[in-house]
């Protein structure tokens, strides 16, 4: 029996045999209704912690049914459960759950242990993006890039970029941007045809919209402007505004507000037009590099060190293999 305590980790729990009970402090972060295959109501709620996070699947017979139909994403409860397997996916059995109250949550500081966030030192990703900031060349430009982040304050230092898809966690918006122009900064040098001034600050916006787009500290939801307009176009408006205050060159301006709108590469994820310049190009495949590197990067970190294969992730469209490289593995003999 996995034993409770404050120690006991979503990890823990995951990592525990079939069979074997846990007891464990987690964040709610979504509940929904769905349809099992005879068409019967279950609801599936994703809980997690620092860790990581797993799915619970809890159909209408079950006593904490009630529980778990009524309740806030965000709430931060303890769960009691039997650790069980179905296909290879941590899936267990919740026998009991109720939420935290205030006082618990102070004295356990359970609302720092259940939040995820990045494992970098915050304030070291800050300092690197202002000293990007200041290698962008052309003045103006520099100051309307430092303008946006000014302007958006400690959002930008905090928020998540996504919800589940990559760095979906606190300061995750900070750490992928940081991380998407380290890439570019060391790629650019390859292809003098790309106008590095614009690349870098369009690396450096790119996500800027998702403070708009996005609200919460345990648990990050979309905004009313959020499901709107979405980060593109919220970005957009950010840049425009502070471009305009800058009297910006107009067809830097248009580049780079090209580059913002078209970074998600194909209308049908979320761009409102295809990269159509060789910044924007640049800017959506690094973007893309760096956004499927950050959910590799938590896959290797969340998935139990029993399992061979990561779960399903929606954003690979595949399984990841987690097991490290067997450098002392047989000679291959021409036999596989």
């Amino acid at each position: 029996m996995v034993d409770a305590g404050e120690d006991i980790t979503a990890i823990d729990a995951m990592s525990a045999a079939s069979g074997m009970k846990f007891c464990i402090v987690v964040s709610l972060q979504s509940v929904e209704t769905k349809l099992a295959k005879n068409s019967s109501e279950y609801l599936s709620a994703i809980a997690g912690d620092r860790t990581g996070s797993f799915t619970c699947k809890i159909f209408g017979g079950s006593p904490v049914y009630n529980f778990f139909k009524a309740v806030q994403p965000g709430t931060i409860v303890l769960m009691e459960g039997i650790a069980r397997d179905y296909r290879g996916v941590f899936s267990p059995d919740i026998m009991s759950v109720r939420a935290l109250t205030e006082s618990e949550i102070l004295r356990g500081n359970y609302a720092q242990k259940v939040t995820a966030c990045s494992h970098e030192s915050v304030e070291s990703l800050k300092i690197e993006l202002n000293d990007m900031i200041s290698h962008i060349g052309d003045a103006t430009l520099r100051a309307v890039v430092a303008g946006v982040v000014n302007e958006l304050g400690d959002d930008f230092h905090t928020r998540a970029a996504g919800i589940s898809m990559h760095h979906a966690y606190r300061n995750g918006l900070l750490e992928h941007t940081v991380h998407a122009a380290r890439v570019g900064i060391l790629l650019l040098r390859l292809y003098p045809f790309v106008d590095h001034d614009i690349a870098l600050a369009g690396l450096l916006l790119h996500d800027v919209g998702k403070t708009i787009e996005y609200t919460g500290d345990a648990v990050t939801q979309r905004t009313k402007l959020g499901v709107l307009h979405g980060h593109l176009i919220l970005g957009y408006r950010l840049l425009r505004k502070i471009a305009i205050q800058n009297r910006m060159n107009g067809d830097i301006l248009e580049r780079l507000e090209h580059v913002l709108l078209s970074h998600h590469n194909e209308p049908e994820f979320g761009a409102v037009v295809r990269p159509a310049t060789p910044e924007a190009v640049f800017v959506a495949l690094v973007d893309n590099l760096d956004a499927k590197m950050g959910m590799v990067e938590q896959l290797l970190k969340s998935t139990p060190a029993k399992n061979v294969f990561s779960d399903f992730h929606k954003g690979l469209e595949s399984k990841l293999l987690v097991l490290p490289v067997d450098r002392d593995g047989e000679m291959c003999d021409g036999s596989q």
